[in-house]
């Protein structure tokens, strides 16, 4: 059992969504029906509003801007003193979308063999709490500004700790299970992160336009963190993701006309690799190739070793459901760039 004060102060109770009925946890004081009570400190606001569009770990959403909204607790401003000293901070939030326990989960990375889900970072776990580094911009009030956000606006935060590089960095730890999904990469000593990968560097500097404090600041960027640590080096460097001109036709109407932008989802998603995946809505097709599901898109593919093609931009909706015959939930507007490319690039492929 669980209890949590939501932020407007809301207490919701009762058992894990998705557990067992009857089934009972490690005792806590002794008690096994005795539950815990959280009350989360603040909350995240972010650009990442679905969770398909949110960046997997914080490697992967360098540079993505957010912020921490504090509850305005009693002595919460005694709280944050000395918080702006720290560059780097652990935040340690509940994953308010994962609504469901899955013992064994299939990871991106896992080339297709499902995991224990303790050996992973799935919001999918017996209790959804879910932990980021994040950097740590300035300090205003009871708002904390951060960067490399990879967390949905709205996520529930429980506690905010101070990143201490010389207890908290460990180089030579291993996750057995992950390894290059191109085993090229190991005979090559190519270890370089793709966007998305879990781990890995920047391929930017962050500090460059900053002012002299906030470059001293992230200085830490690179192959180190604050007090000289290094990051661990990830063994899948990811893979490189081309459009062809027929399928950049197609993004482009859809960015200019209608505002929608395809090309960076589906970057993110094919980055981490090519394998099909139901979380990742990767699938294999009649035929050959491969088709990725971005909302209602698909975006069809093919691999060869660590590059992928994207061929085709196509709509989810079938035509009986753009011409009106068969009936659909989404509205007109919604339906508006699906008809514009089927009716221009329809059979184009």
């Amino acid at each position: 059992m669980f209890s949590f004060v939501g932020p407007a102060g809301a207490l919701v109770s009762g058992r894990r969504p998705g557990a067992v009925a009857g089934a009972r946890g490690p005792a806590v004081g002794g008690d096994p029906a005795v539950g815990l009570t959280l009350r989360p400190i603040g909350v995240v606001r972010s650009p990442f509003t679905e969770k398909v569009s949110a960046p997997r770990q914080p490697a992967a959403a360098r540079d993505v801007v957010g912020r921490i909204e504090l509850a305005a607790w009693p002595g919460m401003e005694h709280a944050v003193c000395d918080l702006e000293s720290c560059t780097h901070l652990w935040v340690i939030f509940w994953f308010h979308e994962a609504h469901d326990f899955r013992p064994k989960v299939l990871p991106p990375r896992s080339a297709g063999e499902r995991r224990g889900v303790l050996a992973t970072r799935s919001p999918h776990r017996p209790n959804p709490i879910g932990l980021s580094v994040v950097r740590l911009d300035r300090v205003e009030g009871l708002v904390l500004h951060i960067r490399d956000v990879d967390m949905l606006d709205g996520t529930p935060v429980l506690d905010v700790k101070p990143y201490v590089p010389y207890t908290d960095s460990v180089p030579e730890a291993r996750v057995g299970w992950l390894s290059p999904l191109v085993e090229e990469d190991v005979v090559s000593g190519g270890h370089g992160a793709g966007p998305g990968a879990e781990g890995g560097e920047s391929r930017d500097a962050a500090a460059s336009g900053e002012g002299s404090r906030s470059a001293e600041r992230h200085a830490v960027e690179g192959r180190t963190l604050a007090g000289g640590a290094e990051r661990g080096r990830d063994p899948e460097r990811g893979f490189d993701v081309a459009f062809e001109p027929r399928a950049a036709e197609v993004l482009e109407v859809l960015r200019v006309e209608f505002g929608v932008e395809l090309a960076g989802p589906i970057t993110s998603v094919l980055a981490l690799g090519p394998q099909p995946h139901p979380y990742r809505r990767i699938r294999k097709v009649e035929g050959g190739g491969l088709v990725l599901a971005v909302k209602d898109w698909r975006a069809r593919f093919e691999a060869e070793g660590r590059r992928i093609r994207v061929t085709a931009i196509e709509t989810g909706y079938r035509p009986k459901q753009l011409v009106g015959e068969e009936k659909t939930a989404a509205g007109e507007a919604a339906l508006a760039p699906h008809r514009a490319v089927w009716e221009r690039f329809g059979g184009r492929r």
